[in-house]
């Protein structure tokens, strides 16, 4: 009768396949299997015929495409009166794309289905490596690794890295993961797992690619970078302390009791900085997540949101904004790139339908000074509104201190002096300088440079009262050519 029968071939060695496995086997006239390269098929019972897919590789241009001739030459064969049986590796519906497609497409056209199971290679693999999956192992596709920049599954957890079928897809998987794991972090092959063969490799992992085992019965086993090492955890750290045995101050937090120490956080990052010591950077971004991760505990709590509504939302925008990285719109560089952004921004507050209708309403009034002028004038550079050249700009800002000079009174005055700083601030922007690093970094130099004057005073036991104008100026120098020297100066 027609139908398809899915059948489990196993890991390899012909002795762990099932009964009912083998009986279909031995009742059967024919066979139709994935691939020809699996040990079992050399024990199949005499006289089965055995018809290949392996054609399907050297024909198809990607494995999507392979995949899908089978799927619709399996199901067409299925309509045939005697039907069809066809055998892949392992079990049916681990690590093969191609039954659970067969199957939906075999259920919508009522075409008569059975799976007969098989022994999967995770079992024998976990055999060898004498590990329980329990709790948290995680099953990656080396395939669909190999084509990431970073690792999809925490690191605190293990991981069984499957289809890794030659020393290019390895060499791939090991880039993915070195942006995460040490180099020399140790790693488990196994190779021929379920069958004769089995052969356990302990090597490092920038050597996988080394490997001159690989072939299509080949894993790797990750072990764990160790606890707390993965943003699931600390995102349950941080639930416990608002939990009711957690923490009574971490309890009593709210958005805007928070709101102080993650500006706090903010500008103590923005020293390290400025400082560019990586050792800061990272303890700061660590403060600066714990402010993150926690107000959106406590949104969860209340029911406004969750982590997964932030992640999919800066996801879905990063995706929705970069039509030249993820879709078909050509951009030829930067400008073209911050132009687009723009227009993609504007598109969704009208869609938005928020009342922010102005290209600046985006820029938060919160912003320190000199970076609320630079956004604003970023942004509108980006829709045309610029000086065509920076000499436009050097006359603009002679222009505002004439206009300093010539203010009446104090009002006026205050004005005009905005009106110079917003101008000195669009020729930090034209030379690519950031203008609120640049201020900070001149007031540190003030605050290391008058250090040195007072440092020089108490060591003439005097203070600094008792220096003459003459005197100061005479030190100040002298702190300006060792900030020189410090490759520091102005």
């Amino acid at each position: 009768m027609s139908g398809i029968t899915i059948l489990g071939l196993g890991p390899g060695d012909p002795l762990l396949l099932t009964r009912e496995a083998w009986s279909i086997l031995e009742n059967s006239k024919e066979i139709y299997v994935r691939t020809n390269q699996h040990p079992t098929i050399a024990s199949f019972p005499p006289g089965l015929m055995v018809y290949s897919f392996d054609s399907f590789y050297s024909n198809g241009e990607t494995f999507g495409d392979v995949y899908s001739r089978i799927v619709e030459k399996v199901l067409g064969l299925g309509q045939r009166p005697q039907g069809v049986v066809y055998a892949v590796p392992g079990h049916p519906n681990v690590a093969e794309v191609t039954t659970l497609e067969i199957s939906r497409r075999a259920r919508e056209a009522e075409i008569p289905l059975k799976v007969v199971e098989g022994l999967s290679f995770l079992e024998p693999v976990l055999s060898a490596l004498g590990v329980d999956p329990f709790p948290q192992l995680s099953l990656v596709d080396g395939l669909e690794l190999a084509a990431c920049h970073h690792p999809l599954f925490p690191p605190s957890a293990p991981a069984i890295i499957a289809q890794i079928h030659s020393k290019i897809i390895a060499s791939e998987i090991k880039l993915a993961l070195m942006s995460v794991y040490p180099d020399e972090h140790k790693v488990i092959f196994v190779h021929g797992a379920g069958t004769k063969n089995l052969h356990i490799e302990k090597i490092a992992l920038f050597e996988i690619d080394r490997s001159q085992q690989i072939g299509l019965l080949s894993c790797l086993y990750l072990p764990s970078l160790g606890d707390n090492t993965s943003f699931e955890s600390f995102q349950n750290l941080i639930a416990h302390l608002r939990s009711p045995d957690g923490c009574p101050w971490d309890r009593e937090q709210t958005h805007q009791s928070l709101r102080p120490h993650l500006l706090e956080e903010t500008y103590e990052l923005m020293a390290a900085l400025d400082a560019e010591d990586p050792g800061e950077m990272s303890e700061e971004f660590g403060d600066l997540l714990l402010q993150i991760v926690l107000h959106a505990q406590i949104a969860n709590e209340f029911g406004e949101f969750s982590m997964i509504d932030i992640l999919q939302a800066i996801h879905d925008k990063l995706v929705r904004r970069h039509p030249h990285v993820f879709g078909s719109v050509n951009i030829k560089d930067k400008e073209e790139v911050l132009a687009n952004w723009e227009r993609l921004k504007s598109a969704e507050r009208e869609l938005d339908n928020k009342g922010e209708k102005g290209l600046l309403d985006g820029v938060s009034t919160e912003l320190p000074a000199l970076l609320q002028a630079e956004s604003y004038q970023k942004r509108v550079a980006r829709i045309g509104f610029d000086w065509p050249d920076i000499k436009g700009v050097l006359e603009k800002i002679t222009e505002e201190m004439s206009e300093v000079h010539q203010a009446v009174d104090s009002g006026a005055r205050k004005a005009e002096i905005g009106d110079l700083l917003f101008a000195v601030v669009n020729l930090a922007r034209w030379y690519d300088v950031d203008a609120e690093s640049a201020l900070r970094e001149a007031n540190n130099r003030f605050r290391q440079r008058f250090a040195h004057i007072e440092a020089a005073a108490r060591a003439r036991g005097s203070c600094l009262s008792d220096l003459s104008p003459t005197e100061m100026d005479s030190l100040w120098d002298d702190a300006k050519s060792k900030d020189i020297h410090d490759g520091c100066g102005m």
